[in-house]
């Protein structure tokens, strides 16, 4: 038995969650997600306890089983508390200003580069090197986070780039041959 599936998830006060026929709706005091789920698990929402159940021990309800259940936990703890992600932009002349719902970034390119807060998610700019990325859905602000990210991967020789908050670059030599033969 999957030891992730088979715990239980509590449901805090003040979250509503409906089944569907897997068809999950969560509702909290940051919003409301929904999410369709495989209809050959069983989910059970009891009073305050949600529980994922699997048919058989096939590979691929094993394999679902897990997962339907961290899913579910996710979209609880989004509609609660939210997520978010923290960048760190690092780089001479490399900064980032927020100006109504768009943030603009300079990252040494000819252009500066201009994103747009959804509903889904929100950008602040708490210094003009730090990006603050926070939402409810889980793989939306991780999928966002890296699309930011890759505007200006960091690279191995100065370090210049944009990074998340405690990521660690590994540093490279430069060029170490001058005057040999």
């Amino acid at each position: 038995m999957s030891r992730i599936g088979r715990m239980p998830i509590t449901v805090p006060a003040g979250v509503e969650v409906k089944n569907d026929n897997n068809l999950i709706t969560v509702k909290g005091p940051k919003g409301e997600l929904k999410r369709q789920f495989s209809t050959e698990l069983g989910i059970e929402v009891e009073a305050g306890t949600i529980t994922v159940t699997r048919p058989s021990d096939d590979k691929r309800h094993r394999s679902l089983h897990g997962l339907t259940r961290t899913l579910i936990a996710n979209m609880v703890e989004g509609v609660t508390n939210g997520y978010s992600k923290t960048l760190e932009i690092e780089g001479v002349g490399y900064r980032a200003a927020k100006s109504g719902n768009k943030v603009t970034l300079n990252l040494g390119f000819s252009h500066p580069v201009i994103l747009e807060e959804t509903d889904a998610i929100k950008i602040d700019v708490p210094q003009p090197n730090k990006l603050v990325i926070t939402g409810i859905d889980k793989q939306a602000v991780g999928q966002f986070a890296a699309e930011v990210r890759e505007k200006r991967p960091p690279e191995p020789y100065k370090g210049k780039g944009i990074r998340y908050a405690g990521e660690r670059i590994i540093r490279k030599e430069g060029k170490a041959g001058k005057g040999k033969k």
